[in-house]
Order: C-alpha cells, then sequence, then structure tokens
C-alpha cells in the first residue's frame, strides 16, 4: 500500500480565500504598487471585512509583491546567486539582443495556476510560455528550453525569485551562452515589458476566459499568444506585430551577414 494512502493531503484554499484571491489579482494588476496593507484598505472598500494577516498570507501564496524600491531587509537562501541588473540606460535596438521572463499568477474558476513567459524586448515577440500548478523552477526550465527555437539572446533578464536563482535554472541559462541579468530587489519595473504584456494577458483572456482547470488554461494561452504574436497591432510598434518585427530585424541581421 502506498504511503499516500495512509496520509493526510494538505487542504486546498476554500472558496472565501478562493474569491479573495480573485480579487486580489484584479486589484493588483489594475495597482501593481498595491502592498498588503493597501490591498487591505482597497478589499474593504469592497465591503470584505478582512485583516492584513491573511492579504499578506494571499498574496505570496500568489507570488505577488509591490512594485517599489524597499530596503534589502532579507538574503536570498543558500546557494543563491544574485546578478547585477544590466539594461539600465542600455538602448534596446535589435532582436535577440534581450529576452526577459517573468512568472504571474492565473486564476482558474476553482483555484489557480501559475504563467511563465519569455518575451523578446525589441519586438515584444512571445517566444515561449508554460502553465504550472506549482511554483517550482521546472517550468521555467521548459520554458528556456521551448524559447530556445529561436536560438539565444544576447541578455537573459528576470527577477530575483527563487526559481530564476536556483542553481538548476542559472545553470540550464549559462549553457545557452546568454548574460544574466536581474532586476533589482522590488523592482519589477525594471521588467516593465513582461508586466506590460501581463496586464494584457489578464484582461484581454483570462478574465473573460474563467478558464476551468490548468489543461484549459494551458490550451486558451497558447491560443492568445499566437493571436498576440500574429494579429495583434502594438501601437508602440506602429500599428505593426510583434511576429512582424521580430521577423524583420532577424532578416535583416541575415542579410548583414
Amino acid at each position: 500500500m502506498p504511503r499516500s494512502t495512509c496520509y493526510n493531503l494538505p487542504a486546498g484554499e476554500g472558496e472565501r480565500n478562493l474569491h479573495l484571491m480573485r480579487l486580489i489579482d484584479e486589484e493588483y494588476t489594475a495597482h501593481p504598487f498595491y502592498g498588503s496593507r493597501q490591498m487591505c484598505l482597497a478589499l474593504r472598500l469592497r465591503g470584505w471585512e478582512i485583516n492584513r494577516k491573511r492579504v499578506r498570507r494571499l498574496m505570496r501564496l500568489m507570488g505577488l509583491e509591490a512594485i517599489y524600491p524597499k530596503r534589502r531587509l532579507s538574503a536570498p537562501g543558500d546557494g543563491h546567486r544574485i546578478y547585477p541588473y544590466l539594461l539600465r540606460n542600455v538602448a534596446v535596438v535589435r532582436a535577440d539582443q534581450v529576452w526577459s521572463t517573468d512568472i504571474t499568477y492565473v486564476r482558474l474558476a476553482g483555484g489557480f495556476a501559475f504563467l511563465v513567459a519569455f518575451i523578446d524586448w525589441y519586438s515584444r515577440y512571445v517566444l515561449s510560455h508554460a502553465v504550472s500548478t506549482t511554483l517550482d523552477h521546472q517550468f521555467c526550465l521548459t520554458a528556456l528550453r521551448e524559447a530556445q527555437v529561436y536560438g539565444r539572446a544576447e541578455i537573459h533578464n528576470s527577477d530575483q525569485g527563487s526559481q530564476f536563482t536556483c542553481a538548476s535554472y542559472l545553470k540550464g541559462v549559462q549553457e545557452t551562452g546568454m548574460r544574466i541579468s536581474m532586476d533589482g530587489k522590488g523592482r519589477a519595473l525594471d521588467n516593465v515589458f513582461v508586466e506590460r504584456l501581463w496586464r494584457s494577458v489578464k484582461y484581454e483572456d483570462v478574465y473573460l476566459k474563467d478558464y476551468a482547470s490548468p489543461r484549459e488554461a494551458a490550451i486558451g494561452l497558447a491560443a492568445y499568444f499566437r493571436f498576440y504574436n500574429h494579429e495583434r497591432p502594438h501601437q508602440s510598434l506602429r500599428g505593426r506585430t510583434p511576429a512582424q518585427v521580430y521577423a524583420e530585424k532577424k532578416d535583416h541581421r541575415l542579410v548583414a551577414n
């Protein structure tokens, strides 16, 4: 008899907490500078009698952190190496100069999942993505390997989350030959293009579809990213799609060589 038969399985979040997490996700997407204190006040204005301790716990579970500079109150875990941010005052002028990656919370009808994506900074082209029900580093490695179908960038940028600072993930990046850059602690705007991508994903797909399961979310998000890359014009790209801009710059580079 397997041991799991004899052990109590951990209970998931209750219906009340799942609903609160949906509200927190909406508030955070609209106001990413909200910390647990401001988030608690915002929820109370919406009629929820809730204390900050619960809000803080749910935000940590969702992997959410307010966007603003903070004092360095804690060091990373043992074996976690933090790399400097390499993109300050750097002009990004070509495709595959900088790839960025990040993780966001994806609400489901009866639970939640997490989404990681790689984006080319210059063209906003989404190179790869993966969906997971846990915040381990394996689905990030999967997305990294899928992005390598397009080659590699000069610089790989991420935040300082444990998924991107663990030894196995860093080894995977180093094997590609990309230089590693990491956002300053508490400065998600160092990765501003990914933050803008998450807003588009939430408002244009996740909130509208209300996915029932991780599998359904994975299928739906794959369709959304195809639309985002090949059909959705970007004002910042002068009305062109990310796929058009990414292909143009790579074609120009091939001609130059």
